[in-house]
């Protein structure tokens, strides 16, 4: 507990310092101009004002889409319909319902605190560790290792974001968990494909937590002139990479010839990822002024984010074709399971979060 207390301590200090060097710079000092003279930060609203106004356009394009996708389907449904047309159609249907419902909890969670977005994501990373460790074998032996993964390690490595211990957050897992893990099985003496459950283990704790909590880790970040903005920065990763994933898909339905892939996923085509790709960047460098970037950082940030979430697809895509399945579950309808949803974030928020911190955080 001492140690706990030390170091909750030294965050409240150092954010004490921050804030009030955060304040002179926005309030007395202002911005210098070529004129000598000083004035206040114009680039950007008020966080509330930022709020507002990217809810409001994410709640606007979900309406969009539902109208679009409800005159075409009463349109297409005439007559003859083309079924794979329909069908795809259909899909998208129940994808733009379940973003609904998706983006109604982020905003939520994003308005209510930084509590409520760990606790999002957390359930997140729950239900995609165990849709991950669903579709591999394990063995009684492994269940006292999953227990620990699912109920130590994973929250544990929430609330360390929570408390602000940047240090061990980092190293947790790679380097604890996955020395500690091991003994739990050794213990009750099964070698049976020991290295395969281990490693099946230790890659879903590393993808499903350790990957996907660095989204919610920005808001460890203390960025000059960016105090109490985090979030905005999380809504950047997560949109930036969300529709890029949704872009992809149509770009791909409707322009798709050429699959990049076609033994591991045949809905990805070259097609798809530059049109939907360049389209996501484009709307990633729109949103510079929501971060601390400007716009040509934006822009790169966005193409770094597009190209590891396109790998993470991939990658996890591999995974189900050899494990045999298409989805990892079917808990969002027209998505597959939370894993499905979360495979690209699993790869863009480590490499984001790390390169803002080591560019931007102080």
């Amino acid at each position: 507990m001492a140690l706990f207390s030390g170091h909750l301590n030294r965050v409240w200090l150092r954010r004490s310092k921050i804030d009030d060097e955060d304040d002179y710079d926005h309030g007395e000092r202002g911005l210098s101009t070529g004129n000598g003279l000083s004035q206040p930060d114009q680039r950007h609203m008020g966080t509330n004002e930022k709020f507002t106004v990217v809810l409001s356009s994410v709640f606007a394009l979900l309406a969009l889409s539902s109208i679009v996708t409800w005159i075409l389907h009463s349109r297409l449904t005439a007559g003859q319909p083309n079924q794979k047309i329909i069908a795809t159609l259909d899909n998208l249907t129940a994808r733009v319902k379940a973003w609904w419902v998706m983006a109604a909890v982020l905003a939520i969670a994003f308005l209510l605190g930084a509590t409520a977005t760990l606790l999002v994501f957390a359930i997140g990373s729950f239900m995609a560790l165990r849709e991950f460790l669903r579709l591999t074998q394990t063995w009684p032996e492994d269940h006292a290792a999953l227990a620990v993964a699912f109920f130590l390690v994973l929250p544990f490595q929430y609330l360390l974001i929570g408390i602000q211990w940047y240090g061990l957050f980092a190293i947790m897992i790679p380097v604890y968990t996955f020395l500690i893990l091991p003994i739990f099985p050794v213990v009750r003496q099964e070698t049976t494909h020991f290295l395969e459950r281990t490693a099946r283990l230790q890659w879903g704790l590393m993808l499903t937590v350790y990957c996907l909590s660095h989204a919610p880790a920005l808001l460890l970040l203390t960025i000059p002139n960016y105090t109490k903005q985090n979030a905005l920065l999380l809504f950047y990763l997560v949109f930036v990479t969300q529709l890029s994933d949704v872009l992809q898909y149509v770009f791909g339905k409707l322009l798709g010839r050429t699959s990049i892939a076609p033994a591991i996923s045949p809905s990805k085509t070259i097609e798809g990822l530059i049109g939907g790709g360049a389209s996501a960047i484009l709307c990633g460098t729109l949103l510079w002024w929501i971060t601390p970037f400007t716009p040509i950082q934006a822009l790169g940030f966005a193409a770094l984010i597009v190209v590891f979430g396109f790998a993470g697809g991939l990658v996890l895509s591999a995974v189900k074709r050899s494990l045999g399945v298409k989805d990892w579950g079917n808990s969002i309808a027209g998505h597959g399971g939370a894993l499905d949803r979360l495979d690209s974030l699993s790869f863009s928020a480590p490499v984001f979060f790390h390169l803002v911190r080591y560019f931007f955080s102080v």
